[in-house]
């Protein structure tokens, strides 16, 4: 992928800078989980506006908004939370990383689901790709590790944390939440790596579907690699801003 060097480039200055002021650090991560937890949400169709949902982490309640709505925002900060423990420790992807961050996600909105696979036949609403059989989830999961564990290890991180997202919600493990969760454990792979996480903004989100639809149907990995390369590399500007340091779109 072409925007790799591009990228390696941008981490490697900003190393140089490591370790970054403890005042940078707070300020960036109190609005990349604000940033990250709207956008994420809001793909998924929860209509909380940015300052409604950062109003909403702090626990105040949004006149005419749901309770599922205000829930989706704190569970979405809690599974942030959880994440960055889990980048902390390096923790390694599987089933369990996967079960528990889902466990977050739908934690008061489908107890029954959260965290547990599904055990009926679901549609991706707009997609071609079909999830395979509930039956056939669990060992599709467990391969789904393996190569983790295996050939994804020799991928650049971004392609990774890429690859990552698509074959999870290719499989669609759970009934409900699984673009959530794919995108944190998309996250996990690039901030183990050092990298920022990459925030998908909702006004891509038509490209977000058609490149994993294309993934999953047709094996063409490179849109959606593309995408997430290019959402990473954005993802340095925040931190080149707190920094004072250059930024060309070019780079």
């Amino acid at each position: 992928m072409k925007t790799f060097p591009d990228i390696d480039r941008l981490k490697a200055t900003l190393d140089q800078h490591r370790p970054l002021d403890p005042a940078i650090v707070r300020n960036l991560r109190e609005d990349l989980i604000v940033r990250w937890t709207y956008h994420s949400n809001a793909i998924e169709g929860n209509t909380l506006t940015l300052q409604e949902t950062k109003v909403a982490l702090e626990g105040i309640t949004i006149g005419g908004k749901s309770i599922r709505e205000h829930l989706e925002a704190v569970n979405h900060k809690n599974a942030i939370l959880l994440l960055e423990d889990l980048v902390q420790k390096n923790e390694p992807l599987t089933e369990w990383t996967i079960k528990s961050l889902h466990q977050l996600i739908l934690k008061g909105i489908d107890d029954d689901n959260a965290g547990r696979y599904r055990s009926v036949n679901v549609r991706i609403s707009g997609a071609e790709h079909l999830p395979p059989d509930q039956v056939r989830v669990p060992e599709l999961m467990e391969n789904f590790i393996t190569w983790y564990q295996t050939e994804a290890m020799a991928l650049h991180p971004v392609e990774r944390a890429a690859r990552v997202h698509s074959d999870f919600v290719k499989i669609h493990p759970f009934v409900d939440g699984n673009g959530r969760t794919g995108r944190l454990l998309m996250n996990l792979e690039l901030m183990k790596a050092g990298y920022p996480p990459a925030v998908l903004p909702v006004d891509v989100r038509l490209a977000y579907y058609t490149f994993l639809d294309a993934d999953h149907v047709r094996g063409e990995k490179d849109y959606f690699v593309g995408m997430v390369s290019r959402i990473v590399k954005q993802g340095f500007r925040p931190y080149f801003h707190a920094l004072s340091l250059p930024w060309e779109d070019g780079v």
